[in-house]
């Protein structure tokens, strides 16, 4: 008996038995999620007529009956062959085939493989066991994310990567809270090799794309930054089939101890203190503990295994990896959800941009020519703006051609250079800033000639080396230059001067001495 006759029986006892419970059929057929037409039929069935009904629903003739040979000549043969190839080949050898569902092509394979009793055969792959391999042969690598849950009830997905000894079993992990890039991943390879001091002949590899650019027909096309990488260590490199993790199956069991013995409950603080804590964690339990297969502690292994691994010399990784931003009109970036100030007149209209990098925490700008312009802290919060009250300085002009400016509005270049001199012995640091105020309040005088080179000697002679001080001392002498309207005298006329010739009333005091003594 077949699993769908079998089925079919089953449901047959289960709707005769609710309903000699009293259920009507509309309940019975909401409870066993069929439709209450079947439910009426089958109740309206005995036990011998409801076989018969089944016996003929299998001996009908199907749609597509006269292929039941091909069918069954293919799947004697190949008796992994799955319907929808078994579809293919229907339509490949009869041009004239009929257009039918998957599904028919489905249940009409089935259908074959029961009467026939051609079971589907899966091919599984068959395995061998390895021999170990040399000391300082091979290490494999690969790359994990986990969430953690963080003090404050959120989750922060964190990214690792893991770097395995083969003989020796010797691990080693390094966390980040970002995705990784082929930058981060020549990192992550630095800090292994410093952690293990040494390189392995040949690294094992998943094709990640952080690594990979495309595949040609066996021929792996290496990222630039990575293939860069690579060449300067001058290792070996070995890349697994697509899908295939048994071939590094010592790295994907880090990858799971990781998960389930050091993450596991763990909450997260901050990148640098969760290395922190794996790197303890490697030391007293991944790579202290006897080792499941081998017997062994890995620590005591690659006492043994380092002196065979190539030696290595520390690499510094330059970061070459930025991206564009878009320059607001506020002279600020945005940039993860935070705002951050650049030098006053970095923003030149619409489209300007600048490239952005970050290093070991700060992020670096660039203006369009690739010259440092500013770095900032990255702020690990969101919605605040990062400033740098220095930028709130135009720097747009050279110190030089403030100082030839600010000197082209005096007579007497020489006394203006000696102001600007002590301006520059007082006050090093906002030398920029003084000349700035200078040349607005000469900008806005419309008298600049001599009231200027008065201001400039009473400041000269009163030891105000200041421009904000000059600014106030000009503001003065601008307003004793400025001339003073006339006052213009109106004089009355015929009838307003007969008016003030009359005298007012006066009242006499003695009335008002009665009024109160009333």
């Amino acid at each position: 008996m077949t699993n769908n006759h079998l089925n079919n029986w089953i449901m047959y006892h289960e709707i005769h038995k609710l309903s000699r419970f009293g259920f009507s059929n509309a309940k019975i057929a909401r409870y066993l999620v069929l439709d209450h037409r079947t439910v009426k039929k089958t109740l309206n069935f005995t036990e011998q007529e409801y076989e018969l009904h089944l016996l003929s629903a299998q001996q009908r003739n199907k749609i597509l009956t006269p292929y039941e040979n091909f069918v069954y000549q293919k799947l004697e043969a190949f008796h992994e062959t799955t319907a929808a190839q078994m579809h293919d080949w229907l339509k490949e050898h009869y041009p004239d085939f009929e257009k039918v569902s998957v599904r028919t092509v489905f249940n009409f394979v089935m259908f074959v493989r029961q009467k026939y009793n051609i079971p589907l055969i899966k091919v599984s792959r068959q395995y061998f066991p390895v021999e170990e391999l040399p000391y300082g042969k091979q290490a494999q690598v690969d790359f994990g994310s986990y969430n953690m849950r963080m003090a404050d009830g959120r989750h922060k997905k964190i990214n690792f990567f893991a770097m395995v000894l083969s003989r020796s079993r010797m691990k080693y992990i390094w966390f980040i809270d970002k995705p990784f890039t082929a930058q981060s991943v020549c990192q992550a390879h630095e800090n292994a090799f410093h952690f293990f001091d040494g390189i392995t002949e040949v690294i094992v590899y998943d094709q990640d794309r952080t690594m990979i650019v495309d595949e040609n027909m066996g021929d792996i096309i290496l990222t630039a930054t990575f293939k860069q990488y690579t060449r300067s260590r001058n290792f070996a490199l070995h890349f697994c089939r697509k899908s295939d993790p048994e071939s590094k199956g010592k790295v994907e069991n880090v990858i799971q101890f990781v998960k389930k013995n050091f993450l596991f409950n763990r909450s997260y603080l901050d990148q640098e203190t969760l290395n922190a804590q794996a790197l303890a964690w490697l030391a007293r339990t991944a790579n202290a503990l006897e080792h499941n297969y081998t017997k062994k502690s890995p620590q005591t292994e690659y006492e043994q295994e380092k002196s065979y691994l190539k030696k290595y010399i520390p690499m510094n990784i330059d970061n070459k990896e930025d991206h564009k931003y878009h320059v607001r009109k506020t002279n600020t970036i945005a940039y993860k959800s935070n705002f951050y100030t650049l030098p006053m007149g970095t923003y030149k209209g619409t489209g300007t941009q600048v490239h952005v990098k970050e290093m070991d925490g700060v992020l670096q700008i660039y203006n369009e020519e690739k010259v440092m312009i500013c770095n900032h802290e990255i702020c690990t919060q969101k919605g605040q703006t990062i400033i740098n009250n220095n930028h709130k300085r135009d720097t747009s002009k050279r110190l030089d051609q403030l100082i030839e400016q600010t000197l082209a509005c005096f007579s007497d270049k020489e006394s203006a250079g000696d102001y600007i001199s002590q301006i520059k012995k007082r006050l090093p640091r906002y030398v920029r800033d003084n000349l700035q105020a200078m040349q607005k309040s000469l900008d806005e005088a419309t008298i600049t000639g001599r009231a200027a080179d008065e201001a400039l000697i009473f400041c000269h002679k009163n030891s105000l080396f200041s421009g904000y001080e000059f600014d106030e001392v000009l503001q003065l002498f601008l307003v004793e230059k400025t001339p003073k309207p006339s006052k213009s005298i109106k004089l009355l006329d015929k009838n307003n001067l007969e008016k003030a010739a009359e005298e007012p009333q006066k009242s006499n005091i003695e009335d008002y001495e009665y009024i109160i003594n009333q």
